[in-house]
């Protein structure tokens, strides 16, 4: 699993090592039942806190990412994949409602935006 950290970014590095571990969930890389590295030895990797690798892993078990057995480690779960999807589908969804009130807007009929959704859906 490789996990860069750009140091300069805004975002917090636990958040970014949450997205780049779901990122790697929803390719496939990381498959239902796989491993994730210690805390220790992720943090001493990115050089972080542990803290640091704790909380990104708190954070994908409180969001159903990975499951956390203490002793054991953190494994991935299948609800993590299941859970990534329909966030993407939610996306989607969004995208599609800003397309439709962007064509409201100009004076598109319904009509002309399921037409315009088909001549593109067909497109892909």
């Amino acid at each position: 699993m490789k996990i860069i950290i750009n140091n300069s970014s805004m975002q917090p590095i636990y958040e970014q090592i949450v997205s780049q571990i779901k990122k790697s969930i929803m390719q496939g890389e990381l498959e239902e039942g796989a491993m994730l590295p210690s805390v220790r030895t992720l943090a001493k990797e990115l050089k972080v806190s542990a803290l640091t690798v704790k909380k990104a892993y708190d954070a994908l078990d409180a969001e159903g990412f990975v499951v956390t057995v203490h002793g054991k480690g953190s494994f991935v779960t299948l609800a993590g994949q299941e859970l990534m999807l329909e966030e993407k589908k939610k996306e989607v969804e969004a995208d599609l409602e800003i397309a439709i009130r962007k064509g409201r807007s100009c004076g598109m009929s319904s009509q002309e935006i399921a037409e315009l959704f088909q001549i593109i859906l067909e497109d892909q």
